[in-house]
């Protein structure tokens, strides 16, 4: 789940993610039908807010949540260009 605005993500984000604002995530996060079992990897540009959203939907139970980072330290994580 890419956290940042959806201005962000219209310039430049990882194919396949969603974007789902990280001040939103909490009561959005239902909506993109996402278990609170299911694997969740969050960025965002540094890697600040993705660790804030992390935060968040630990709160709500959400039970495999990673950080990972910015949109740069995600993309060598998940083998993209």
């Amino acid at each position: 789940i890419d956290v940042r605005t959806s201005a962000e993500y219209a310039q430049d984000h990882i194919e396949g993610a969603l974007n789902i604002d990280h001040t939103t995530i909490g009561k959005n996060i239902s909506s993109a039908n996402v278990a609170k079992d299911d694997t969740v990897l969050l960025y965002c540009r540094s890697g600040s807010r993705s660790g804030f959203a992390l935060e968040t939907l630990k709160s709500l139970g959400y039970t495999r949540v990673e950080n990972y980072g910015g949109i740069a330290e995600a993309r060598k994580r998940l083998h993209q260009n």
